[in-house]
């Protein structure tokens, strides 16, 4: 993955979407060779928090800025023309959220 990361973040990606694991965790932006760069960096988010289970989060990664493995519930994005906005929202009865915005970055 990591040739695949680096060219959305060449091509100025601002935000990766996955699934696989059965949780929810969000990352800070980070460029091509995973470094954090606030400013061009792309944002990732594993969103695996439909299914029938969960995962435990085991690995949590120092660009890791928040998870959650006991959640179901959906991530809804805004898109404008120069920022975006999310929010996890959490199935009926749990607490858990996640929200927040951010510029996209500059063009390339």
């Amino acid at each position: 993955m990591d040739a695949i990361f680096r060219a959305l973040y060449e091509a100025g990606a601002d935000v990766v979407l996955s699934g696989h694991d059965h949780d929810y965790e969000r990352f800070a932006p980070l460029n091509g060779d995973g470094q954090l760069d606030p400013a061009r960096g792309v944002r990732q988010f594993i969103v695996g928090t439909g299914g029938r289970s969960h995962y435990p989060l085991v690995r949590v990664t120092l660009s890791s800025e928040i998870g959650n493995g006991n959640t179901f519930g959906v991530l809804m994005l805004t898109l404008h023309p120069t920022s975006y906005a999310w929010e996890f929202v959490p199935e009926r009865g749990k607490t858990f959220t996640d929200r927040g915005s951010t510029p996209c970055s500059p063009a390339r």
